[in-house]
């Protein structure tokens, strides 16, 4: 399938499976890269924290994905809690791929090959728009965090590292 937006092939089709053609016209693609959330909001022009970085962990060996904001980190020990694990470590990059389907710096935070329980921070939602990867290091998309929230069919929770 060949696409005149910004967003992954891949990506571009899921949103046209969920209903959401309309996305696919708001994908920013940038001809430096925005794999990290710092990239990212230098290249949109927004607060760090606007960015919605989709990371995935494997808690007990099975994939789960969190939402976080970019100026926050994961706490896996707070994963571990909210899931009931024994472990929770970072995915390495196969394991990501396998999972969603795309690169580390492209994971969107929906529209994946596999199904994957998911937690967003409930940070995400102290913005009107945050923005977040569409399936390639090079291209984002704005979205009301809500809205990600229940296209992603995320759980809310309160999973970032707390500063001192």
């Amino acid at each position: 399938m060949t696409t005149t937006t910004g967003a992954h092939p891949r990506f571009a089709e899921a949103l046209t499976e969920l209903g959401l053609d309309e996305l696919n016209a708001r994908v920013r693609r940038f001809p430096e890269a925005t794999r990290t959330a710092a990239e990212a909001a230098a290249a949109i022009g927004c607060e760090l924290s606007q960015i919605c970085k989709s990371l995935i962990f494997a808690a007990d060996g099975v994939p789960v994905l969190v939402l976080m904001d970019g100026a926050s980190r994961v706490d896996v020990e707070r994963v571990r809690a909210e899931l009931g694990a024994e472990k929770v470590t970072r995915a390495d990059a196969g394991v990501v791929r396998e999972t969603t389907g795309y690169a580390i710096g492209g994971v969107p935070p929906f529209g994946h090959r596999t199904r994957t329980r998911v937690l967003a921070d409930r940070g995400l939602l102290a913005h009107d728009v945050v923005w977040a990867a569409a399936g390639d290091p090079h291209a984002v998309f704005p979205m009301a965090p809500d809205t990600l929230v229940a296209r992603s069919a995320a759980t809310v929770v309160d999973v970032r590292e707390r500063t001192a």
